[in-house]
């Protein structure tokens, strides 16, 4: 027996069309961030102190602070970017010492542990697909056009077109060869207007990576 229910459980299959307009699941919470054109924010997820570039999308149950996400990227359910560092040389690592208020002490929060935070920001480039799960931990850079394994943790920056998976994350092949990694990122399709994307799309369709970049390369 087939039984389809639960409208908008799968934004790729209920017939959602995205727009100019972020969209964001009414179960989100987002805080100080920014969205560009036809980006996606699933249920139950927590974007602060960010911003996803155009045409990028986070599937649900996603924790997102302090980032800098590139166009085009990919998040899986349940992946967390920039988990926040606790202030592992104090003699406590519990929060009440930062967030003092919450727990009934006089004393003013502490703002220095927030900026130390939001310094240590993670920029991911553009066309980055995370699996379900990842982590990215707090002051990673990842290259342009990166896949990480669901589940991994990313501990270190990880170069352009890299496949990384593991605890930590390890670099175990690339998407692309050097000469091939560069052209892509001279023809950064992923600032092309919308029309230029339409009109390439048979190429993004039909050829492999190698040959679009030879095609597309100035």
């Amino acid at each position: 027996m087939r039984i389809d229910r639960g409208e908008g459980v799968d934004p790729w299959t209920a017939g959602r069309a995205l727009s100019e307009a972020p969209e964001i699941d009414s179960t989100a919470i987002v805080r100080n961030s920014e969205f560009g054109r036809y980006t996606y924010l699933g249920p139950a997820s927590f974007v602060a102190d960010s911003a996803i570039g155009d045409y990028g999308y986070a599937m649900g149950a996603n924790q997102i602070a302090h980032a800098e996400i590139g166009k085009f990227c990919n998040i899986a359910s349940g992946v967390r970017i920039n988990p926040s560092n606790h202030p592992w040389w104090r003699a406590t690592q519990h929060h009440f010492t930062y967030r003092t208020r919450s727990y009934g002490f006089p004393l003013d929060d502490d703002q220095e542990v927030f900026d130390w935070r939001r310094e240590d920001k993670v920029v991911i480039g553009p066309d980055v697909w995370l699996g379900h799960n990842a982590i990215v931990l707090p002051g990673v850079t990842i290259g342009a056009g990166v896949a990480v394994g669901s589940g991994s943790v990313v501990s270190k920056d990880l170069p352009p077109y890299a496949v990384a998976v593991g605890v930590p994350a390890r670099v175990i092949r690339f998407r692309a060869d050097e000469l091939t990694a560069a052209a892509l990122e001279r023809i950064a399709w992923w600032d092309w207007s919308h029309a230029e994307i339409e009109a390439a799309l048979p190429d993004l369709r039909s050829l492999d990576i190698a040959a679009f970049a030879a095609k597309y390369a100035p």
